[in-house]
């Protein structure tokens, strides 16, 4: 029986390294475009949106980088989610040095909408632009990511472009955590699918969604999705259902963010979504747990309590494994190989984060978001 696992184990992961060794290599690096500089003045109006909610350690860098871009024909409008920090006060006073930058202040949550959600369409009914470009409050641009974009975007007759940033932490057990989080959603999304117009495959990253103004509509902006935390993969998969064309791009030296200080933060910013990317369901809960122990941490425990062509066989899929994860999380992330030293604990951490994240949404009856609780039954509908 235990030889049956490791082999299968084996053929599991060899398929998973070489289904992304293949599909990485067809995703295209930002840095490796380029750019179209007469559309620096001359391209379409670019209608950037953000949303900020207690963001007065990030906002201000972010827009700064923003306005540094060599594509010049943009609208920034900043939406002010009901922030208790100075959030509301520094994007006041930077508009007031940027023309091109307007401000909206969001006091009361509409019903029905997650905060998040509800910020980005009160942006859009405010933007003029035929691009939109949705970003998150803590993005740092290089100057000429969007003129890049845009040149993909238009060179390739794209409907939505979404750009994978370098996510950064300030400790090693939060990069080795995030590193992880990358690897899973590599070879479970297998998001060089969503390249793939045959494909229902979709994909869509917060840092940096990209769609022309007609498909947004044509999906029904985020009136869609208003209660879905995972917002940015939900305004992804409408784009691919719709029947649109659809990219990922690599921006690893274009879009800078850190995803979260450190690894408690993680694991408290995971509440809001591991569940619900779970389709709130029992048994996907207990099939992600399960196949994470069996597929992931087991083979490091099997070398101890088996000998011979087994043992053999489970150090085999352990390189396997770290050679897809080098497919992966390592293309996703600068330097992720190195948190290989410690992959079985993150395993064990990622284990605990669904866990954890499940028992809380339903001790609570919901989640909490940004300070704003939304009740399940509500997540659900």
């Amino acid at each position: 029986m235990m030889l049956y696992l490791a082999i299968f184990t084996f053929l599991f992961w060899f398929a998973v390294w070489l289904d992304a060794k293949i599909g990485m290599s067809k995703i295209t690096k930002i840095e490796d475009v380029q750019e179209n500089t007469s559309l620096h003045s001359r391209g379409p109006l670019l209608s950037v949106i953000v949303a900020a909610k207690d963001e007065e350690k990030h906002i201000e860098a972010s827009l700064l980088s923003q306005f540094q871009q060599t594509y010049s024909n943009i609208e920034w409008i900043v939406v002010n989610d009901r922030s208790t920090d100075q959030t509301g006060s520094i994007i006041d006073r930077m508009a007031k040095t940027e023309p091109r930058m307007r401000c909206i202040h969001i006091e009361h949550l509409s019903e029905g909408w997650l905060g998040k959600n509800h910020a980005l369409y009160e942006g859009f009914l405010q933007s003029k632009g035929e691009y939109i470009l949705f970003t998150d409050a803590d993005i740092i641009f290089e100057k000429d990511t969007v003129s890049k974009a845009i040149t993909y975007f238009q060179n390739q007759k794209l409907d939505h472009l979404t750009l994978a940033p370098n996510l950064k932490g300030s400790s090693f057990w939060t990069n080795a955590f995030v590193s992880f989080f990358l690897f899973g959603f590599g070879y479970f999304k297998r998001p060089w699918k969503s390249n793939d117009p045959k494909s229902k495959s979709a994909i869509g990253i917060g840092a940096f969604n990209l769609l022309t103004r007609n498909a947004y509509e044509e999906i029904g902006t985020h009136r869609n999705i208003k209660m879905r935390p995972d917002d940015d993969l939900m305004l992804g998969r409408q784009i691919k259902e719709a029947g649109k064309k659809q990219h990922l791009a690599l921006a690893l030296t274009h879009l800078q963010v850190e995803w979260y200080p450190d690894l408690r933060s993680a694991l408290v910013g995971l509440e809001k979504n591991t569940f619900a990317g779970l389709f709130y369901s029992y048994f996907m809960v207990l099939f992600a747990i399960s196949g994470l122990f069996l597929s992931q941490l087991f083979p490091f425990i099997a070398l101890f309590v088996t000998t011979g062509t087994t043992q053999l066989i489970f150090l085999l899929s352990i390189l396997m494994l770290f050679l897809a994860y080098n497919q992966t999380a390592n293309k996703m992330a600068k330097g992720a190989n190195i948190y290989l030293t410690v992959f079985p604990v993150t395993v064990l951490l990622f284990i605990y984060s669904i866990a954890r994240a499940t028992i809380l949404t339903l001790y609570r009856g919901g989640i909490i978001w940004r300070g704003t609780f939304y009740s399940i039954k509500q997540l659900k509908k």
